[in-house]
């Protein structure tokens, strides 16, 4: 699959030729940069009371046409309120106008659509097969991504070539969209592997298990971007954007809240995609936040965006926008896509021990892929041949995952110390020095030979 971002249809049902500023098409400019300049009060200005006394998160700049207001909204409610989503998509797939962006979404073909569907079943598989692999004990560990497929290939495929993402540990979906083979992927969860793909070759970073750091890497590789020269050309081969996913747990971390003061400050060319499912392994959101996640941002100085994050087409949207701000030197943008997480946090979670099934279903009647699908059926876009030729390629896929992943085998343990750095490091060569001295020592005794004590 081409990580490029997709040509863009006449999806709106507005009338024709109305398109709001802003627009990506190459007839009208990209929206206008947000800078410090354009700050309503600095860092120094009072915050709105809300009715309750509560102060009230706030657009960091002034509203323009290129800019308007709901991509910084005065977030009001709990995290967990749905009013004010960007949504294109209703959960039973009808298709909603939006004033600012239907135009993102304009020239999406039925074969693009159609993509993003694949996309989703496909990788909606894979989880199903590596959960299964798991269970037979082919895997250490998994990191479901059930539930969340449209937030993860609707971001990916706004994406260019040029565009380099820093992933958590649960983008399997923006993996996919990036060519990366979902086999390279399990070969960190089966334990034979750090990484297991080339992040150049993908634009895609490889996982970060530890909580919230890579936000970090991602704005350093977001300002080394912009002294690089690639930001604001006005070439769309050259610009480049980065996009770091995270999820609501990790916005908990000190390190979050590090990236966003660096990524304001320097106007970094950096999305901070928050998949918001709900769910910090078995802490809910509202033991973490009072207000919508997304709220966080303009404190900081970063507009932000609440999108439906299980309406693929409105996390497209909303993320070519981002992607579109921070290419043309408008700095970063702070999205946070709702959604749900259906499945476990990990194999070794059992969710059924902190929420009920009524929730689960709640979530379930709104799947992602669903409601594309109920969208492509009512544009009599979804033909038989494609279904037929999709649950092939679904079977072939799990075919190759089942095979691939048991052929794996079993690394020795002084792989360990290989590829920690990129030139040799005397730390890394000592440690080294120690475990093969460790290992041998087993050797030396009557009765024991190699591998006789793991």
């Amino acid at each position: 699959m081409s990580s490029s971002g997709l040509p863009h249809a006449d999806l709106t049902p507005a009338a024709p030729g109305a398109r709001p500023t802003g627009s990506p098409s190459g007839s009208t400019a990209p929206a206008a940069p947000w800078t410090p300049a354009a700050t309503h009060g600095g860092p120094a200005a009072a915050p709105v009371l809300t009715t309750d006394g509560r102060a009230a998160a706030y657009s960091t700049s002034q509203p323009s046409s290129a800019q308007s207001s709901s991509a910084q909204p005065a977030f009001e409610g709990g995290p967990l309120a749905e009013e004010g989503l960007v949504q294109l998509l209703t959960p039973t797939g009808e298709r909603v106008a939006h004033p600012e962006y239907d135009a993102y979404v304009a020239a999406l073909t039925d074969d693009d659509l159609r993509a993003m569907y694949r996309d989703m079943v496909l990788v909606r598989r894979f989880d199903t097969e590596a959960t299964a692999l798991q269970r037979q004990g082919e895997l250490a560990l998994f990191a479901q991504a059930l539930g969340q497929e449209a937030a993860q290939v609707g971001s990916g495929h706004a994406l260019r070539p040029q565009d380099h993402v820093f992933p958590s540990y649960r983008e399997h979906g923006v993996a996919h969209v990036r060519g990366v083979d979902l086999t390279d992927v399990l070969r960190l969860f089966r334990g034979v592997d750090h990484g297991g793909w080339d992040p150049v070759a993908h634009g895609f970073h490889l996982y970060t298990l530890v909580i919230g750091s890579h936000t970090l890497h991602a704005t350093g590789y977001a300002m080394g971007v912009v002294r690089d020269g690639l930001v604001g050309t006005g070439d769309p081969e050259k610009d480049t954007a980065v996009v770091t996913y995270f999820g609501d747990g990790a916005t908990s971390q000190g390190d979050v809240s590090e990236a966003l003061v660096f990524a304001a400050v320097n106007q970094a060319p950096v999305v901070l995609f928050c998949q918001n499912n709900q769910w910090a392994i078995s802490e809910p959101t509202t033991r973490q936040a009072t207000v919508p996640i997304a709220a966080r941002a303009p404190g900081f100085g970063i507009p932000a965006v609440r999108v439906d994050g299980n309406d693929v087409l409105a996390s497209y949207a909303v993320t070519a926008q981002a992607l579109e701000r921070a290419r043309s030197g408008g700095g970063p943008t702070f999205v946070e896509a709702f959604t749900y997480r259906m499945g476990a946090h990990t194999t070794s979670d059992d969710p059924s021990r902190y929420r009920s099934s009524e929730q689960e279903e709640y979530w379930r009647r709104r799947d992602p892929i669903e409601r594309l699908r109920a969208y492509l059926e009512s544009r009599d876009a979804l033909p038989s041949q494609f279904l037929a030729s999709l649950a092939a390629e679904g079977d072939a896929l799990g075919e190759h995952i089942r095979t691939t992943i048991r052929a794996m085998g079993h690394p020795s343990a002084a792989s360990m110390f290989e590829h920690v750095y990129a030139t040799p490091h005397a730390g890394v060569e000592a440690e080294r020095a120690w475990f093969e001295s460790y290992e041998s020592s087993f050797l030396d005794r009557p009765g024991h030979s190699e591998g006789s004590h793991r």
